[in-house]
């Protein structure tokens, strides 16, 4: 109890922080974040670790401030960094507490099984097409027996081609907005071709299994 409590009160006061100087942060990058792109790292993890601003918006932020390479390389690295926080809080606080809600509904719990039988792409997946909230799958995935090795190394692959584009666009908008289409088109024929592998690898997946 003591372990759940101290980690929930250090997450609600630090996100308090982030919230009340959100707009001091947001200004502070743009006016001294390319001095130190450490403290701008840091930074970006704390906004996607409390997105009290869309985790895009500071990806794009970061791209017209770095331009394309290095904004798609902080937003990266912040939100990674972020995710594995999170997750490591939630298994370490809460992990025993939430096995015990999943036993109790079986549907749930054979989903559970399903996924931990297949981590490493579902963590990918969810990665490479973030449909579901970033909060949610976190917690879902600490809350399972999916080793932090396996989540690390999918979660932090799969995230890569968003944070490309959330800087990508952000540099975009500011320096040529008549790229943004061929960007849009360009992310939409790469999910077009990680939908075809995964459907391929579903497919091969499934006759090995019956």
């Amino acid at each position: 109890m003591k372990r759940k409590l101290f980690i929930l009160l250090l997450f609600l006061t630090i996100g308090i922080f982030v919230y009340i100087y959100r707009l001091d942060l947001i200004t502070w990058i743009q006016w001294y974040g390319e001095q130190s792109i450490i403290l701008t790292t840091i930074a970006a993890t704390l906004f996607a670790l409390f997105p009290v601003i869309p985790f895009p918006i500071i990806g794009g932020i970061l791209g017209v401030m770095y331009g394309p390479a290095i904004g798609s390389l902080v937003t990266w690295i912040g939100s990674s960094v972020a995710s594995i926080i999170m997750f490591i809080a939630i298994r370490f606080g809460f992990q025993d507490w939430g096995r015990r809600v999943i036993s109790r509904y079986k549907s749930l719990d054979r989903i559970t099984a399903l996924f931990e039988r297949n981590a490493f792409m579902t963590i990918f997946i969810s990665r490479m097409v973030p449909v579901i909230p970033s909060i949610v799958a976190n917690s879902y995935f600490a809350l399972s027996r999916v080793s932090l090795g396996v989540y690390s190394l999918a979660s932090t692959i799969g995230k890569i081609p968003s944070m490309i584009l959330f800087a990508t666009v952000g540099s975009t908008l500011m320096n040529n907005p008549g790229d943004l289409f061929m960007v849009a088109i360009y992310y939409l024929g790469f999910l077009l071709v990680v939908y075809s592998i995964y459907r391929m690898w579903s497919r091969r997946h499934h006759r090995g299994t019956t």
